[in-house]
């Protein structure tokens, strides 16, 4: 007799391959759904990848939208590591792009000074955003999931008040925005800047140091049973405190790019969901900061695609249904993974 039993772990390899079907399966369903509603899938697929990746200008748009994605999903990841889930990258991003705009409206200097002063800037912006949470749940054992959500409202209303009253700009007369910020990012090709560089070196760097330090081993131990870290002598408090701050910072750092690189000044709305989305790369990269850079590809392409299939006549409702397929198939793959088939030895009589 045969049956499905779950195996402790499985191989990187596997997961990879999992995750690859998973999103064949999701598009080739999605595509039966557009086919049955009257779309030319073909021709649809084919505008996508020429969109995305057959021009220059695609190129660009698509990394314009995958380097916030893998600071806000990295964000995410690091705090998955240690066991804790910090839903407030949407507002930790704002934070960051307000503390990045008042320093850079405030100091008058060239972009080899201002631009690592509102990185630091942005940074701390956003880590002052989840302190908060983070000593909410670290000394009350208060769920940070909550915390960490409900301030993100808090930011987006905040950000909405200083656009239209203390720093708005009295130029912009049809949207509410503040000064445009004097320094930007050094461009890459075009529109693309250099921050896709800054995005990818923080997740090298934080997967090195997780990956090969000290602190990383107690930050990965802390995560997998927090009271046998605590019992082998590991500052458990402080390192949920450093990995949440660091957390925030991250997430403040992708809005001051924002800032520096794409928008140019402070206004409503710049964050396009990237907190939110951000979430949702770090659980496609299973928690890992390498595993940020393929999964906020992969959420970078879906949403340049959804861009692209709107122009054709689908609505925004769909391109939701689709992206949500995606991830609904990757999450049940991954979970299938974990079993195999195997045969029952007969009892002996």
């Amino acid at each position: 007799m045969m049956r499905f039993q779950r195996v402790a772990s499985i191989s990187p390899l596997i997961i990879v391959a999992t995750r690859v079907i998973a999103v064949v399966a999701a598009l080739l369903v999605g595509g039966l759904g557009f086919a049955i509603a009257g779309f030319d899938v073909p021709m649809l697929a084919g505008n996508v990848v020429t969109s995305s990746f057959g021009t220059e200008f695609g190129l660009e748009d698509l990394g314009l939208l995958v380097s916030p994605l893998i600071l806000t999903g990295l964000a995410a990841a690091v705090t998955l590591r240690i066991g804790l889930w910090n839903i407030g990258g949407e507002g930790q991003f704002y934070a960051g792009a307000i503390a990045a705009t008042v320093v850079g409206l405030s100091i008058q200097s060239n972009d080899v000074v201002m631009l690592p002063l509102m990185l630091v800037a942005g940074f701390m912006g956003g880590a002052v955003w989840i302190l908060i949470p983070a000593l909410a749940r670290a000394y009350l054992a208060i769920d940070e999931i909550i915390t960490t959500l409900l301030l993100n409202f808090v930011a987006i209303l905040l950000v909405n008040y200083l656009c239209t009253g203390p720093m708005r700009d009295p130029q912009q007369a049809v949207q509410s925005a503040s000064d445009r910020v004097p320094y930007e990012m050094p461009e890459l090709s075009g529109d693309l800047h250099w921050g896709i560089g800054v995005a990818v070196g923080m997740t090298l760097i934080l997967a090195i140091v997780l990956a090969f330090t000290g602190w990383g081993y107690e930050v990965r131990v802390a995560g997998a049973n927090r009271h046998a870290a605590h019992y082998a002598g590991m500052p458990v408090r402080r390192r949920l405190m450093q990995v949440m701050l660091l957390s925030g910072g991250i997430a403040g750092v992708a809005g001051m790019l924002e800032i520096v690189g794409t928008v140019h000044r402070l206004q409503g709305g710049i964050s396009n969901n990237f907190g939110y989305l951000g979430v949702m790369v770090a659980v496609l990269a299973g928690g890992l900061p390498i595993g940020v850079l393929p999964a906020a590809l992969l959420m970078g392409i879906i949403l340049n695609g959804g861009i692209v299939l709107q122009a054709y006549g689908v609505s925004t409702y769909e391109v939701l249904a689709l992206t949500g397929l995606v991830l609904l198939f990757i999450a049940v793959g991954e979970q299938l993974a974990y079993y195999r088939l195997v045969r029952l030895r007969p009892v002996a009589q």
